[in-house]
């Protein structure tokens, strides 16, 4: 007769009123899930959870040489900065009549990541290619390789000081004011050989003996020498005029530079301050031009109403082009504006990218800015034109 035994019992060998000693090799084993061994699910199941655990710690370690652009905040130019007894308005002026204004002319921006000092990892990028919203480019087309973060730090700053320069000048003569331009030497990099012959805050009135209009006209004129070989430089100083011979430089394109970033400087009747904390770059250019002409102007340019925009603006009231227009404009939706103003030159990149309930006006001058502002004000935009 077989003796049937149930899973777990002890067999008959053993006496079940004696302890077992676990230890003792001799000792009885249980069957089946008793015995401390891992099923064949368990372990597929332990397998996974490790993979998943080194893909997860890989992907975060991998850095990949793309940079993220995603929506950044907007910010009222018409609006303050800082809170309660620290508010302070954005837009400052004094040495003319300035007038409170209502409504939110929104410059927009975009939060870039994947720059020097700032990589991004392959979660990162995966996470942005799943977002319709924000962008992978390869980071050479985003930050120059051969800059540093402090290179970089500094441009972007040089471009958001001479933008609120040129957009002051363009709002001060859009009200009747006289604005003479000059073009100035802001910053020396370390690579130059003008340290010692140029300052900063040089005026420079000629390049090679060709009279300066421009910052293209000096461009111009520097191509004219052979890199390594000297140009002739007349400036201002301290109101008197110089003339100083500069040894030029290659840049790694194999042109001609004598290694200075250039500003615009003015002589305005007034002084106006922008608040803009530490945001950089030149693209808040249009918007601040419009915030100032709001403020220098009695009445409310928007009627109240929430305009959003982007776009550089120049000496000459012109709107040039800018990039990440398609962050910018879901930033604006997303920060509550139903009205944007696009440079035109950027419509092939906003066709097909509005956001519901955006409605997007395209301006190629200050003066088209403005005439879109007050149409959008007056609620008559149908013949306003769009991308």
């Amino acid at each position: 007769m077989r003796t049937i035994r149930r899973l777990g019992e002890p067999s008959a060998a053993a006496d079940p009123g004696q302890p077992t000693d676990p230890f003792d090799p001799s000792a009885p084993r249980g069957g089946g899930r008793d015995d401390g061994r891992l099923s064949g699910a368990n372990k597929l199941v332990l397998a996974m959870f490790f993979f998943i655990l080194v893909a997860a710690v890989a992907g975060s370690l991998v850095h990949l040489p793309y940079a993220v652009m995603s929506p950044g905040p907007i910010v009222n130019t018409l609006g303050t900065t800082g809170s309660g007894d620290d508010a302070t308005p954005l837009i400052e002026v004094t040495g003319l009549p300035s007038y409170p204004a209502k409504g939110q002319l929104d410059f927009t921006t975009v939060r870039v990541t994947g720059g020097p000092s700032y990589p991004v990892d392959a979660w990162d990028v995966v996470e942005a290619w799943l977002d319709s919203t924000r962008a992978v480019l390869p980071v050479d087309e985003v930050f120059d390789p051969t800059v540093t973060e402090k290179q970089v730090e500094q441009e972007s700053a040089v471009q958001m000081a001479s933008s609120q320069e040129e957009a002051t000048a363009v709002a001060l003569r859009a009200i009747g004011q006289k604005v003479p331009t000059y073009i100035v030497v802001s910053d020396i990099v370390e690579a130059s050989k003008a340290t010692g012959l140029l300052q900063k805050q040089d005026r420079l009135v000629s390049v090679g003996g060709e009279p300066v209009t421009d910052g293209q006209s000096i461009r111009t004129a520097i191509q004219k020498v052979t890199p390594g070989d000297p140009v002739t430089i007349g400036v201002v100083r301290d109101g008197k005029p110089l003339t100083v011979s500069v040894p030029t430089i290659r840049t790694d394109t194999g042109q001609t530079a004598i290694g200075v970033l250039l500003a615009m400087q003015h002589d305005f009747p007034a002084t106006v301050t922008i608040n803009a904390g530490d945001v950089g770059g030149p693209s808040a250019g249009l918007m601040f031009s419009l915030g100032i002409y709001d403020t220098l102007t009695p009445g409310d340019l928007t009627g109240g109403i929430q305009v959003a925009g982007t776009g550089t603006i120049d000496d000459a009231g012109v709107v040039g082009p800018i990039g990440g227009i398609r962050q910018k404009l879901a930033g604006a939706r997303a920060g509550g504006a139903g009205y944007f103003l696009a440079p035109a030159s950027n419509c092939k990149d906003v066709v097909g990218h509005v956001p519901d309930g955006l409605e997007v006006f395209k301006v190629a001058t200050f003066a088209e800015a403005r005439v879109a502002v007050e149409a959008i004000a007056s609620k008559q935009t149908g013949s306003l034109p769009r991308c």
